[in-house]
């Protein structure tokens, strides 16, 4: 059964076992609140769909990177998906192994493939045939064997927001599939690597199955000529990209995506790896913001507007993707039901977290903006000079400050001094 992460109790919204009220009180306003427990459950889920194949669940680490929830997903036993030098020091603050990472990206420097090399990552996810040039001679420079996969662009229409969409020919990702194999040919030949597996990741939040299961056959396509060409692939890493409940998507059904999998590649040697992010953490976490003004319209050709204290520089999905959050009062008002526009402060009109929603509020009521758990504090910015957010993790009835809120002082100690 499926973890609730976020209940009312007694008319007052909480994390798990603690009250949302608690939480604001001890930490302040604007601050990422996030369900251990979601996380676990949604992991578990994965786990138990993929039961039957030789599997591997990498965590991807561009869908929230705090080292509290590495923490967690390490102790599940997960690896890591990344996508540059800094989230490899991430990982590895969080406890995690170097083996265990695999390292994607369009656009890796020589420096973080250096680092990457130096400490012995499982697996470069190459995107290109200049990315693997470079690969080559970094390694030979450094004397060591690269493990690696090309990232096969499939041309599959995964069906989502063209800004998250990264398998069709029009996107900058992977190389086409058409050219794969003589890439192949090329890697096959260089000392310096070792071909261990072929990816591909066409895009996120899908909510169909039949997309993956396209790109699949047209990875399977590859091995088999591949074989002919005497490399052998020892795993094949469908990415990540699962869809989330946000309002009234229909969520990914992993259980038969999981089943599909195995009928497909149950008699195969190949280690699948799937590289989720949002789907395990999207939905296990909310930003908690406080009214600061009520500003109704002067009749009804204007909008109302509640003014918070969180802002597109601490969640921008809203204004870059017109994602819609679900958004619910803490406690419950016996004020009048409207439609609210809910805000920032930041002075850009696209600055809003939610639009024309039914709401009752007073001023200084608490707001929780759900699946914040994705996509969220990674994204966010210093904009207008502002702090980024705190951020809490949950655990049954306790909780933890996983990172403290931002200061003006931390911005400007890394600027130069006046002269």
């Amino acid at each position: 059964m499926a973890v609730d992460a976020f209940v009312r109790i007694n008319g007052e919204l909480h994390a798990e076992g603690v009250r949302l009220t608690e939480i604001a009180e001890a930490v302040g306003t604007p601050v990422f609140v996030y369900s251990r427990n979601h996380f676990v459950d949604r992991y578990q889920q994965m786990e138990q769909a993929l039961n039957g194949l030789d599997h591997r669940i990498c965590y991807a680490v561009k869908a929230n990177s705090n080292l509290g929830v590495l923490r967690c997903f390490q102790e599940l036993g997960a690896g890591f998906d990344i996508v540059s030098g800094g989230e490899l020091q991430r990982v590895l603050a969080a406890g995690g192994a170097a083996e265990n990472v695999v390292f994607s990206g369009v656009g890796k420097s020589e420096a973080d493939i250096d680092f990457a090399l130096k400490l012995g990552v499982g697996c470069f996810n190459v995107e290109s045939a200049s990315e693997l040039e470079r690969l080559i001679r970094r390694a030979r420079l450094l004397g060591v064997v690269a493990a690696v996969s090309l990232r096969v662009n499939p041309n599959v229409d995964p069906g989502t927001h063209p800004y998250i969409s990264t398998g069709l020919k029009q996107n900058k990702f992977g190389i086409p599939a058409a050219a794969a194999r003589q890439v192949y040919r090329r890697a096959a030949n260089a000392p310096e690597l070792r071909i261990v597996g072929v990816d591909c990741h066409i895009g996120s939040q899908i909510s169909r199955m039949e997309p993956y299961l396209d790109a699949l056959d047209r990875l399977l396509e590859l091995i088999d000529d591949l074989n002919e060409d005497g490399i052998e692939i020892e795993h094949i890493d469908l990415g990540g990209g699962m869809g989330v409940t946000y309002t009234d998507e229909t969520p990914f059904n992993m259980a038969a995506y999981g089943a599909a999998l195995s009928r497909r590649l149950g008699n195969r040697h190949e280690t699948v790896v799937l590289e989720p992010g949002r789907f395990l953490v999207a939905n296990g976490g909310i930003l908690l913001t406080r009214v600061e003004y009520l500003k109704p319209g002067f009749d009804a050709s204007y909008l109302n507007f509640a003014i918070v204290d969180a802002a597109m520089n601490d969640l921008i999905r809203p204004a870059l993707y017109q994602a819609q959050h679900p958004v619910q009062s803490v406690l419950e008002s016996q004020a009048e039901v409207q439609l609210w526009d809910i805000v920032g402060p930041v002075c850009e009109s696209g600055d809003f977290l939610a639009k024309e929603r039914s709401l009752a509020l007073e001023e200084n009521a608490l707001l929780a903006i759900g699946a914040a758990g994705a996509y969220g504090m990674v994204q966010s910015s210093n904009y207008n000079s502002r702090g980024r957010a705190a951020e809490v993790l949950v655990d049954g009835k306790s909780f933890t400050v996983v990172r403290v809120r931002e200061t003006v002082r931390d911005q400007l100690r890394l600027e130069l001094p006046r002269e």
